[in-house]
């Protein structure tokens, strides 16, 4: 099994929006280095729930992977803000993955909890100018987070 974070916007999709949709997908990436990552995920897999543009970011939950390798369909919709007009049904230029919710964290890990315990070579997230929404976690880091959720 592999982890990864998920970043999302609170006001635009938050851990209780998944809570209560059970499913969803991960659609409007359009960064090539984080598609990369979503074609890289497998079933099963489990993302840490990041919200960011929010004070404070940080981590609130976790999701697991429930199907890749899913076109993503807001390519193809020409009055969706993510639309690729050079994407074709029949060659897609982004992916994306169906995750489900797996649990809320009693008390989010800000990022400032996670930059005082990981350095920027251990967690992607906390390198300067890294504005990924989708990147890989370390299992040995993944299990420092995890046991983490809950402390103060």
């Amino acid at each position: 099994m592999n982890h990864w974070l998920l970043k999302s916007e609170p006001d635009v999709f938050s851990i209780d929006d998944l809570k209560k949709q059970k499913t969803t997908l991960w659609d409007g990436v359009r960064n090539y280095q984080a598609r990369n990552f979503l074609r890289a995920m497998q079933v099963g897999d489990l993302a840490f729930f990041y919200h960011s543009s929010t004070e404070p970011p940080g981590i609130v939950g976790l999701c697991q992977v429930l199907e890749t390798h899913i076109a993503d369909p807001s390519q193809f919709d020409p009055r969706s803000p993510y639309h690729d007009p050079r994407s074709s049904k029949d060659n897609p230029r982004w992916w994306t993955v169906r995750v489900g919710f797996v649990e809320k964290f009693e008390r989010m890990i800000t990022l400032g909890v996670l930059r005082a315990k990981f350095s920027p070579d251990e967690l992607l997230l906390l390198r300067r100018g890294n504005r990924l929404s989708v990147m890989p976690v370390a299992a040995e880091v993944a299990e420092r987070i995890i046991a983490m959720k809950g402390c103060r």
